[in-house]
């Protein structure tokens, strides 16, 4: 494959993966916007405790299984990977809307949880196999506008709720997302670069452990990556029903207002920090980390800001402010894990990260719950987030790159 192939092959791959993204936070995130309709429907969800407990239950298993998943993404085939997930998933999706009580309920979503943990490693390993060079952030962070276009559209689950039924929503994505499982059968390959060839004969878990868990750098990435990741999940799960309490909104705008500010927000932060990112990459080695500190630099404030909120109108501009912040720290995760650990412990590193920031965002989704039955507004919890966030901005500074980046550009 000559050189210009190569490149025009590697956007393609993202291009391809952006609407699987889309669809791996769409249908996770249909819950979430939908409480009202759900708990209406099936009255063994008895409390908003039961509720939060439903998507505890996802991110607990899709953490203790992301590092299962990117393991084996890296010793086996990421492209399989990448598309078994999707297929498996969105059929679990269409499933979800045949639930009738909270233990089916609990089911589906725990299999949701099992079949979601499989992509994201292996969709940011092989987009990075692929952009070996100064594209790198760039071409993450255009995927994680999918991620984001996923959560917007999550939102739409409230509407179809109000306006059809929350079971439409889960068997109109659920088809559509097996149906493009199909298509990357025959549309996805594997990254054929040296880089991603380096031999997996020495790749037994107990290599791959050692050689991440015995780099101080690794070890702070994943405190990095958890601390954000605890306001990220309790914006992602209780916002809507925040603001719904808060200004007294329907369901569908509730969490059309809660998806939609911050993820759009977010969508341009990726592209941004991204873009911002590789360029700095150009004079220092560190360009990724401090860009990320400084997305951690606006997170902060506007949490304070959201604990403290009086008006929709200052609500908008700290959820716009917190999506921006978001995604210049998304837009770097994998790039920055990428100078840190070797091209063959990449996926498994990054499924690392995810068990320890998912697990800790469980917890502050049922602690939100409890919290609410309780009579305690979220907002205290989105004003403590913020000193995660500051932690977290100063920590990533810590880290110095070990692995330097390819020159060649895609």
């Amino acid at each position: 494959m000559n050189r210009s192939r190569s490149s025009f092959y590697a956007w393609a791959v993202v291009a391809m993966l952006v609407p699987v993204a889309l669809l791996n936070y769409l249908d996770r995130m249909m819950v979430a916007t939908m409480r009202t309709s759900i708990r209406a429907d099936i009255p063994t969800i008895a409390s908003d405790a039961d509720f939060g407990f439903l998507m505890a239950l996802f991110m607990w298993i899709y953490a203790f299984l992301s590092p299962v998943g990117g393991y084996l993404a890296d010793r086996f085939n990421r492209r399989w990977m990448v598309i078994l997930s999707v297929f498996i998933w969105s059929l679990v999706t269409w499933l979800t809307g045949h639930a009738h009580t909270f233990t089916q309920m609990a089911w589906t979503r725990a299999l949701m949880g099992m079949s979601e943990a499989f992509y994201i490693p292996a969709a940011l390993a092989l987009i990075a196999d692929f952009h070996t060079g100064p594209t790198r952030s760039r071409a993450i962070g255009i995927h994680m506008c999918g991620i984001y276009a996923g959560q917007a559209l999550g939102g739409l689950g409230g509407y179809i709720a109000d306006k059809a039924s929350w079971r439409d929503a889960f068997y109109w994505f659920g088809s559509a997302g097996v149906l493009y499982a199909i298509f990357l059968m025959f549309a996805l390959r594997t990254a054929r670069t040296p880089e991603a060839e380096n031999s997996k004969e020495n790749l037994s878990v107990g290599n791959s452990m050692r050689a991440l868990l015995g780099t101080g750098a690794f070890l702070i990435l994943i405190v990095y990556f958890t601390l954000p990741g605890i306001p990220g999940w309790a914006i992602k799960n209780w916002l809507p029903t925040f603001l719904a309490t808060q200004f007294n909104l329907q369901q569908g705008l509730a969490g059309m207002s809660a998806t939609g500010y911050v993820t759009l927000a977010s969508f341009f932060g990726a592209l941004i920090g991204g873009a911002l990112a590789d360029r700095a990459m150009r004079f220092t080695p560190r360009g990724r980390i401090y860009v990320s500190a400084i997305g951690m630099g606006l997170c902060a404030p506007a949490l304070i800001g959201l604990g403290h909120v009086g008006s929709l109108g200052f609500a908008i501009v700290c959820m716009i402010l917190f999506g921006l912040g978001f995604g210049f720290f998304d837009a770097n995760n994998m790039p920055i894990l990428c100078q840190i650990v070797r091209p063959e412990n990449r996926a498994v590193g990054y499924g690392i990260m995810n068990l320890v920031g998912v697990a800790a965002g469980a917890g502050i989704t049922v602690l939100m719950g409890a919290m609410r039955d309780r009579g305690i507004s979220l907002g205290v919890v989105f004003s403590i987030c913020a000193a995660a966030a500051l932690i977290g901005g100063l920590l990533i500074l810590l880290v110095r790159p070990r692995r330097q980046e390819i020159p060649k550009a895609l």
